[in-house]
């Protein structure tokens, strides 16, 4: 009975931290696009955006980290892990489009990646 209890408990506080991942996510991406926006018209903008993407891609790590720890020890399915991993790709890929200056792929998978982790938020 203790364990079981145990076990339900770590279930609850793998998944209120894969909650905060994915909320830290969200949030990361949409200061993003604040300061993408500040990025045409001040000066520090393309500092803020740049120290922002690494930000961003933490969270995206964060979010796998904490998919994974949700799954492992309660057993639970491994659809967030797969959506963490293919979160994590994604955010691979924009950093990639922001080095090479494409942003008429790298603006469109921004709006992609909010949407997806709204959506994201949404489901938890």
């Amino acid at each position: 009975m203790a364990t079981q209890m145990t076990a339900t408990a770590d279930v609850r506080r793998g998944s209120s931290f894969l909650r905060i991942a994915i909320a830290l996510q969200t949030l990361t991406i949409f200061l993003q696009a604040v300061s993408a926006g500040l990025l045409l018209t001040a000066s520090y903008g393309e500092t803020l955006h740049s120290a922002g993407a690494r930000v961003m891609y933490g969270a995206s790590m964060l979010y796998l980290l904490a998919a994974v720890l949700a799954w492992k020890p309660g057993g639970g399915s491994a659809r967030p892990v797969w959506h963490a991993s293919g979160f994590l790709v994604l955010a691979s890929v924009q950093v990639v489009l922001g080095i090479a200056h494409v942003p008429s792929v790298h603006l469109p998978l921004g709006v992609l990646m909010f949407g997806l982790s709204v959506l994201a938020l949404a489901r938890r």
